[in-house]
């Protein structure tokens, strides 16, 4: 049976190690292929994705560009200019995979505000980090320059800037997406999280933080009433003991036995943590919806029963 399904596309399948709009546009055109299969299957699909790469060299480049006459622009415009880009990228590919699947169907990249709230914690302790390394005398010299940044050691690699990542609380556009959904048409939106913005009245206003694109992606599926939201990421399944002899991956799971596991600090903070942490809110806030994380190529496998971890309510 077709059902509404939100995909959630990591870094990987976007963006390897060459940073060129031509390499990216090649990695895009690979993932479309993958996610074309929904369409044939009849599933309403909808697409986000990540950015942290693309972001950080945006901002580099800005900052590099940067005068007095034509000034950097902040963050959240940042967010949402490579969520153009990207949505520009991908909206072509899986065009092009469309038609040459004789298949009929439209796609058009919403670029999407997520709001979140104002008082949020993380706004009083940055911890996203953006860009690229610096030695400890090249941040000092980043903060004097910009000084309202703040960096941060990261792992004993070099300082990073780091931004807030507040919690998203409402996807603004999600009514448009579901529209566009119902209408046949695959939306591209949440892009990088969205574009984090606070309300003021009646106005949001954007802020210079980031937010996990895969908890906007879960509260986007929340929003438009998915049946299913896919995770995916480098790795083809969550494993508890990671990296170690008796790794074991966590083929179908409940909700209770992943908090338990993360309550064993089994999830790396800055890669699974979040993706399992956006899978259990999902299927916590949805009727007899389910989450999956898997691998970009195990897409294939998932639709026929089989690959990934598959985490339902019990």
């Amino acid at each position: 049976m077709a059902k509404r399904v939100v995909v959630a596309l990591g870094g990987n399948a976007i963006l390897s190690k060459d940073a060129s709009a031509e390499a990216q546009q090649e990695a895009l055109r690979r993932t479309a292929k993958y996610l074309v299969q929904f369409v044939k299957q009849g599933d309403q699909l909808i697409i986000s994705h990540g950015n942290g790469p693309q972001v950080g060299n945006l901002l580099l480049q800005q900052s590099a560009g940067s005068t007095r006459e034509n000034p950097a622009m902040p963050l959240d415009t940042a967010v949402a200019m490579t969520q153009g880009s990207i949505g520009y990228w991908l909206q072509n590919a899986l065009g092009k995979e469309l038609r040459s699947n004789q298949i009929d169907v439209e796609v058009a990249t919403v670029v999407t505000q997520v709001e979140v709230a104002k008082d949020d914690r993380a706004f009083e302790n940055p911890t996203k980090p953006i860009g690229p390394f610096y030695s400890k005398e090249a941040a000092e010299k980043q903060q004097h320059l910009h000084p309202g940044y703040v960096f941060s050691e990261d792992a004993g690699r070099g300082y990073r800037r780091v931004v807030p990542s507040p919690k998203p609380i409402n996807v603004c556009e999600a009514n448009v997406i579901s529209k566009l959904v119902s209408n046949g048409v695959v939306p591209i939106s949440v892009g990088g999280g969205g574009v984090p913005v606070v309300r003021q009245g009646e106005v949001l206003v954007g802020q210079e933080a980031v937010i996990d694109k895969d908890f906007a992606s879960e509260k986007l599926a929340e929003q438009v009433g998915a049946d299913l939201l896919i995770i995916l990421t480098a790795v083809d399944a969550v494993y508890i003991n990671y990296n170690q002899k008796n790794q074991t991956a966590l083929k179908d799971v409940t909700i209770n036995e992943l908090e338990k596991y993360i309550a064993e600090n089994q999830f790396a903070k800055g890669s699974m943590l979040p993706k399992v942490q956006a899978a259990i809110e999902f299927v916590q806030h949805s009727d007899n919806a389910r989450a999956v994380i898997t691998a970009l190529d195990n897409v294939s496998g998932l639709m026929q029963g089989g690959v990934g971890t598959v985490i339902s309510k019990k």
